[in-house]
């Protein structure tokens, strides 16, 4: 059996850092070298749950604690532990004993009796507790007061179903190898193993219950693979023909571009400007028994990889604040700053820039974000429009919205089509 003790003490590290600005996926791969699988379990539930709770577990520490905590490493052990009192996973007393006794190895023996009156308060303060967090925003919605502003005015009708979705646990969905099998057989399959799923519009399969991908059928052989509902709305969009030279201009870590090459027998480019990332997108192609020409280079800067012959469809999934898919990622919420949303408009309107001029006339791009901010999206893609004469902007089919907002089936993209007149 893991030690919870040992569990609250490697999160409150990496929760420290996350806190200090940091990655918490970085963070999370070398704690993880130090342990296995159970372990790794009771790390990861720890730390991404206190991040989805990140607003509410700090402004109880601050409406508890009359000093402050005599390390950031203490004071993120302190979150750590309200979470895990909030989860329900743990009998009170344990979490309180572990969290004193994780202080102490943490090197903070003096802190203990600090870390155990403070939890302690928790538990004795009932609703009237309850109430204070409520009349706080950044408490009450978990996400930075920044955040909630943009939202509220954005969607106005909506705001705090998005703010609650970007707090859940992410679905689970699926996409089946269009080269190898299709949703209904593989339902059946998942069916004979005890794993609950649907099929949801389109072809993406939803899990019941998230699990390992060891336990999918098929997996290692490259059937299926994971992929959200949402983003699996992409590829589809580009109108797909065997033949056609096609350019995923942000590939990494690669699903977009499996599903690109199992959809039609294309000549396919792959880029991502980080070589470590390119590593993943090769990794993925080669389970699913793909092939493509996979770079590490700048998309915008075509003169160093592009062989000068046009390209017949091209998917620009830019870089973006990522606030579609926070609940994956939860310290998204607490990395960005506000000024990030602009600095990320002026790299995508940039990008396609760059990317147009390597479209062939009548050739199709999608433009896609995993980000719910319209400054990102609409705005970006009204800018390119009003520059580029030769660009127009297309309906999605079947009537579909340009805006994808997180719920329990998928997370939150943007998509936007424009095809090159002349």
């Amino acid at each position: 059996m893991h030690s919870l003790a040992e569990a609250l003490r490697a999160a409150a590290a990496a929760v420290a850092e996350v806190a200090a600005g940091r990655s918490l996926s970085g963070t999370l791969e070398r704690a993880f070298e130090e342990r296995d699988r159970g372990a790794r379990g009771a790390l990861t539930d720890l730390c991404y749950g206190t991040l989805r709770c990140y607003g509410r577990v700090q402004a109880t520490v601050r409406a508890l604690s009359r000093r402050d905590a005599p390390d950031a490493r203490v004071e993120a052990l302190l979150w750590c532990a309200l979470y895990a009192l909030e989860s329900g996973r743990y009998a009170e007393y344990t979490v309180v004993d572990q969290a004193v006794r994780a202080c102490r190895t943490l090197g903070y023996a003096r802190a203990a009796g600090y870390i155990n009156a403070v939890l302690r308060a928790r538990l004795r303060s009932g609703r009237s507790i309850e109430a204070r967090l409520a009349s706080d925003p950044v408490a009450c919605h978990r996400h930075p007061a920044w955040w909630i502003a943009r939202l509220r005015t954005a969607y106005p009708a909506r705001w705090q179903r998005v703010l609650a979705a970007g707090n859940d646990r992410p679905p689970m969905c699926l996409r089946v190898n269009a080269r190898r099998s299709s949703p209904a057989p593989y339902l059946a399959r998942l069916a004979t193993q005890g794993i609950a799923a649907r099929l949801l519009e389109g072809s993406a399969v939803l899990l019941e219950h998230p699990l390992p991908v060891e336990r999918l059928p098929g997996f290692a052989e490259g059937d299926v693979s994971v992929q959200d509902a949402g983003a699996q709305r992409a590829v589809p969009l580009l109108d797909l023909r065997g033949g056609q030279r096609v350019l995923d201009a942000c590939a990494a870590p690669g699903g977009k571009s499996a599903h690109i090459l199992e959809t039609a027998d294309v000549a396919l480019t792959a880029l991502d400007v980080d070589a470590t990332r390119c590593a993943a997108v090769a990794s993925t192609l080669r389970r699913l028994g793909l092939a493509a020409e996979v770079r590490a280079a700048d998309c915008c800067a075509p003169q160093n990889w592009w062989d000068g012959k046009a390209f017949d469809r091209i998917l620009a999934d830019v870089p973006c604040s990522g606030s579609g898919i926070a609940r994956r990622r939860p310290d998204i919420k607490w990395l960005r700053r506000e000024a990030d949303i602009g600095a990320y408009a002026v790299r995508q309107a940039r990008i396609l820039d760059s990317l147009w001029r390597l479209l062939t006339p009548g050739g199709k791009l999608v433009y896609a974000t995993c980000s719910v901010f319209p400054e990102e999206n609409g705005a970006v893609v009204e800018g390119f429009l009003a520059r580029t004469p030769a660009a127009r902007h297309l309906d999605l089919p079947g009537g579909a919205a340009a805006q994808l907002l997180p719920d329990a089936e998928h997370d939150g993209f943007y998509f936007a089509l424009l095809e090159k007149t002349a």
